[in-house]
């Protein structure tokens, strides 16, 4: 199903084909501290509609995933990364989706921590 979601300000959105049902709550430094709700979709379905120019990028750890944020109101909607075999992903946080209800999600505990 097709949803739209993006930063805090509006300057970065994007489509994602996604079937919001179940998320990932991670335990890694960086998820504890901004609290996202994630799931995993191939790249290909994933579209950047607006904002490129707007964000900005970190790299930590194995610097394997590209955390990007928008540089004006330091929202983290998505990040790249690779599957562990090769393909690329796109994590998204389910928290900057448009019109989905939290509370129906099924959350799986991740142990990002020991990874």
């Amino acid at each position: 199903m097709k949803h739209t979601g993006g930063c805090h300000c509006g300057k970065v959105r994007y489509e994602v084909d996604i079937n919001v049902a179940n998320a990932i709550s991670c335990n890694c430094s960086i998820c504890m501290k901004k609290g996202t709700l994630l799931d995993f979709v191939p790249e290909e379905n994933f579209k950047l509609l607006s904002g490129e120019q707007d964000l900005t990028h970190y790299h930590f750890n194995k610097k394997v995933i590209d955390h990007s944020f928008c540089k004006h109101c330091g929202v983290q909607a998505f990040a790249k990364g690779k599957s562990p075999d090769g393909k690329v992903m796109a994590a998204i946080n389910l928290r900057c989706l448009d019109n989905v209800d939290l509370s129906k999600l099924k959350i799986q505990e991740i142990n990002g921590r020991d990874f």
